[in-house]
């Protein structure tokens, strides 16, 4: 079975059907807007160079959490969660 998942963001600025997504750590990316509303300072889900899915507050912090538990080092459980203060905080 193949599983795909996407990656959480926060989304920095909106230029039409696309947006700059800010993924944490300094990497920005250009991604394709398929769902509505979206504007910045919104979480979203990336997949495949699209933002798929807008989240709130409590989703972003839910799926972080399973990122951190899945992390097989401290130094990456801990930037992950700086990345999450980070986004929250601004």
């Amino acid at each position: 079975m193949l599983m795909c998942w996407g990656v959480p963001g926060k989304v920095v600025k909106v230029e039409g059907y696309s947006a700059i997504v800010d993924f944490g750590g300094g990497s920005k990316r250009e991604v394709l807007l398929v769902v509505d509303d979206v504007k910045e300072g919104d979480f979203v889900v990336v997949h495949a160079g699209a933002a798929i899915e807008k989240i709130g507050r409590d989703e972003l912090e839910e799926l972080m959490g399973y990122y951190v538990e899945m992390a097989d080092d401290p130094e990456t459980k801990e930037r992950i969660k700086e990345v999450m203060k980070e986004w929250l905080e601004r």
